[in-house]
């Protein structure tokens, strides 16, 4: 008896252990750990370019969209159903969004998209902008910088994310100098006036590429007059030769003859130096970025 009842002990162990085992085994269902939603967050450093030549300002709002990657496919930008469609920063020392955004989940990548300044975007493709024809208040000229910056394939971070931005509009800054029949102090006790003639202000803009397509008729553009230099945001394009720039003086105009290419993202500097005797004006004109051509000439 004493032998069966040890049999049945070790045979009962025997069993539990083997239960053990099998709660342990592949049908046992463990759940997942639950991820952490993560907010998408902009660095306060993250455009290169300014807003104004001092920097971006408090109040100025950019608009961000996010498109995510199917697998290691990216995703495509469209008017809407993005992860986030044209969600509004405002800045303040940082960039806060109207209302927190945050990654699909801890995997999957995704392109970001960002301009300024903010507005309704009607087609990401070819949203219509202009400058303004008038840009001879500091707000005006600051209206019509409009850049747009991408970064494609972020991974999810808790980290804020970079993006770096390019002005898409063309600048043109334009020193008056004394020439023939005119001296430094006679200029600057004038009565002066610039404009800039010939130029498409309107324009549609693709948010994925950054290109700005000149459209309407040309116009003039007045500019803005700050540290002794008139400076205007131009629509990229081609103006073909006429009276590019007109300066009025004590009511009398001179008119340079030019015919010239606005370039996105480059600063053109116009060097006018106005001359009684030739009833007209010299110009010299240096790229921002050196482009290897010397652009100087003579206007008459």
């Amino acid at each position: 008896m004493k032998t069966l009842a040890s049999f049945a002990v070790i045979a009962g162990c025997a069993m539990l252990f083997s239960a053990c085992q099998s709660s342990d085994g592949p049908d046992m269902v463990i759940p997942e750990p639950e991820t952490k939603s993560m907010e998408i967050r902009i660095s306060p450093s993250l455009v290169d370019s300014r807003a104004t030549d001092y920097g971006f300002e408090t109040g100025d709002c950019i608009g961000l969209y996010v498109v995510n990657y199917s697998g290691s496919t990216p995703g495509t930008l469209s008017d809407a159903g993005n992860h986030v469609d044209n969600m509004r920063f405002r800045y303040n020392g940082s960039w806060i969004p109207d209302t927190p955004i945050y990654w699909a989940d801890n995997k999957t990548h995704a392109d970001f998209y960002l301009y300024h300044p903010y507005t309704n975007i009607q087609s990401v493709n070819a949203q219509p902008f202009a400058v303004k024809s008038d840009q001879s208040t500091e707000a005006a000229y600051k209206s019509s910088d409009l850049m747009i910056g991408k970064t494609t394939n972020v991974a999810p971070s808790e980290d804020a994310t970079v993006v770096r931005v390019n002005h898409v509009m063309s600048r043109i800054m334009i020193t008056l100098e004394a020439g023939n029949g005119f001296t430094a102090e006679s200029l600057a006790a004038a009565s002066v006036s610039v404009r800039i003639n010939g130029v498409k202000c309107n324009s549609t803009v693709n948010l994925s590429t950054g290109v700005a397509t000149p459209i309407g008729e040309p116009s003039t553009v007045n500019p803005l007059f700050v540290d002794d230099s008139y400076k205007a945001l131009i629509v990229p394009q081609k103006v073909e030769k006429g009276n590019l720039i007109s300066v009025t003086v004590d009511g009398r105009e001179y008119n340079l003859q030019k015919e010239f290419t606005f370039v996105a993202a480059k600063s053109h500097k116009f060097t006018v130096i106005l001359s009684k005797t030739s009833n007209g004006v010299n110009v010299t004109i240096n790229p921002w970025g050196d482009d290897g051509t010397d652009n100087g000439g003579t206007a008459e």
